[in-house]
């Protein structure tokens, strides 16, 4: 075999290894954001309590013009919830979307996202958030 031919066999076989390890490295990514992306839908409804049992009463004072966020980030601080974001999310798929409310309120640790959402949402009646009375 000559000198070049053996080159080129070399050159093709590192061309073959790198464009491998650039098809792996996208895959593992894609994997990466897809789990993530799953975990984090997942969680939008069935985000557990922080705690179970009675848990912890905590009084929270949203101000009026607070987002959605900043009630997020609010109650991450109080230990009510675990991700603002996520919260922001849970919000803007339920039936409480852009009906959460300023004021006091008295939440629990045991309570669920959607359960707190029903607290700050005090102008809902019954009948339109689907509970029975």
């Amino acid at each position: 075999m000559s000198a070049a031919r053996i080159r080129s066999i070399i050159g093709g076989l590192l061309n073959f290894i790198i464009r491998a390890c650039i098809l792996l490295f996208i895959i593992s990514m894609v994997k990466k954001v897809c789990l993530t992306a799953y975990d984090y839908g997942y969680r939008i409804y069935s985000e557990p309590p922080m705690a179970e049992g009675d848990g912890v009463d905590i009084v929270v004072d949203i101000p009026v013009g607070s987002s959605v966020l900043d009630t997020g980030k609010m109650l991450v601080e109080y230990g009510l919830i675990r991700d603002e974001k996520l919260f922001f999310m849970q919000e803007r798929l339920s039936d409480f979307h852009g009906k959460l409310e300023p004021g006091m309120y008295t939440l629990n640790t045991s309570m669920t996202v959607e359960e707190m959402m029903a607290v700050m949402s005090p102008s809902i009646s019954e009948d339109e958030t689907g509970e029975d009375g």
